[in-house]
C-alpha cells in the first residue's frame, strides 16, 4: 500500500511504452515519427524500471497504457497485466488505471474486467483512439465507471503522435477539444474527469470547463512549466489551485526537469504542495 505521508509528490500521468516481453504500445513507424517530433529517441522503460525509478524519488506515479487497436490498428499492450503487476509487485509506488477501446467490440465488459482487476481508475486518448467523447455511444461506458466511482485521465490539446507525418497519420486533433468533455461532464456530474496537458491551442477552454464543472480537473503533464500558457500559469495560482495535478508524462519528460522548471514559476508555498500532492490526494483518495 502507498505511505501518502512519505511521498514528495504524485506523478499523475506516466506511460507504460512496452511490455514485459517487448512488445511497444504503438506501431514501430508511429514510433519512428515520434522520434523524429521530439528530436530523440524515446526512452521506453518497462514497469519495473517505472517503479525503481519512481520509488527512488519517494513518488508515486499514477501508471497507464493506452487501448487504441482498432483505430491504430496495432495490438495494445495488456492493460490487465499491468494493473496485475502493479498492484502483486510495486503497490507501494504504482497506482495503475485501465485503458479500454471504445470502438472495440464490448467497452464495457473490457471495463468490468479492469475494474475487477484493480484498476484504480482510467485513461482515455480520443485522438489516438479516434473517438469523440461527447458521442452518446459511449455513455454506457462512462456510465461504469462512474458507478465504480473511478477517476478518468483523458488527453486534451496537441499531440506527438502523428505530428509531422502526412495527414498526422489520420489523426484527428479536434477529438481532444476541452469542449468536448463539457459534455461529458454535465452528463456525469459524479464522475472524475482529468483533462491531461496545456491543452493548446485550447487553453481557455480547459480552463472554462474546469472553472464551471466542479468534477473537472486539469493534470499540467507534457510540457515543461517554462513554456505553460500564461493564463494557465495565472489560474493555478488562484482560481484552479485546488484542481490542478502535477503530472509529467515521463518517459516524454521526466519529473526531475518538471520539477527544475517548475521551481522557477515561483508559485507559494502552500500552492506547490496541493499541485504536488495534496489534490492529487484527495482525486485518489488516499
Amino acid at each position: 500500500m502507498i505511505d501518502a505521508s512519505a511521498l514528495t509528490a504524485i506523478d499523475v500521468h506516466v506511460h507504460i511504452e512496452v511490455d514485459d516481453h517487448g512488445h511497444g504500445s504503438l506501431p514501430p513507424d508511429l514510433v519512428d515519427a515520434m522520434t523524429k517530433y521530439f528530436g530523440a529517441e524515446p526512452s521506453r522503460p518497462g514497469i519495473d524500471d517505472v517503479a525503481a525509478y519512481y520509488r527512488e524519488r519517494r513518488m508515486a506515479a499514477v501508471v497507464f497504457t493506452v487501448e487504441a487497436t482498432t483505430n491504430l490498428r496495432h495490438p495494445a499492450i495488456s492493460s490487465a497485466d499491468v494493473i496485475a503487476r502493479a498492484l502483486a509487485e510495486h503497490s507501494d509506488v504504482l497506482i495503475p488505471f485501465g485503458s479500454v477501446d471504445p470502438l472495440g467490440p464490448d467497452p464495457v465488459g473490457a471495463a468490468d474486467a479492469l475494474i475487477s482487476a484493480g484498476a484504480r481508475g482510467f485513461k482515455f486518448h480520443p485522438t489516438a483512439q479516434g473517438f469523440s467523447p461527447d458521442d452518446r455511444a459511449h455513455y454506457p461506458l462512462y456510465e461504469r465507471i462512474q458507478a465504480a466511482g473511478l477517476p478518468t485521465i483523458w488527453h486534451t490539446g496537441q499531440t506527438g503522435a502523428g505530428a509531422g507525418t502526412p495527414g498526422g497519420y489520420g489523426m484527428k486533433l479536434a477529438l481532444s477539444t476541452p469542449m468536448l468533455l463539457d459534455a461529458v461532464a454535465a452528463d456525469f456530474p459524479a464522475l472524475q474527469i482529468v483533462m491531461a496537458h496545456p491543452s493548446v491551442p485550447w487553453q481557455d477552454e480547459a480552463i472554462s470547463v474546469a472553472t464551471h464543472k466542479a468534477n473537472v480537473w486539469i493534470d499540467l503533464s507534457g510540457w515543461s512549466p517554462k513554456y505553460f500558457p500564461e493564463q494557465l500559469v495565472r489560474q493555478a495560482r488562484t482560481r484552479l489551485q485546488d484542481k490542478v495535478l502535477f503530472g509529467s508524462d515521463f518517459p516524454v519528460l521526466t519529473p526531475d526537469r518538471w520539477m527544475k522548471d517548475f521551481a522557477l514559476l515561483e508559485f507559494p508555498d502552500d500552492v506547490t504542495a496541493k499541485i504536488l500532492l495534496a489534490n492529487a490526494r484527495r482525486l485518489l483518495a488516499l
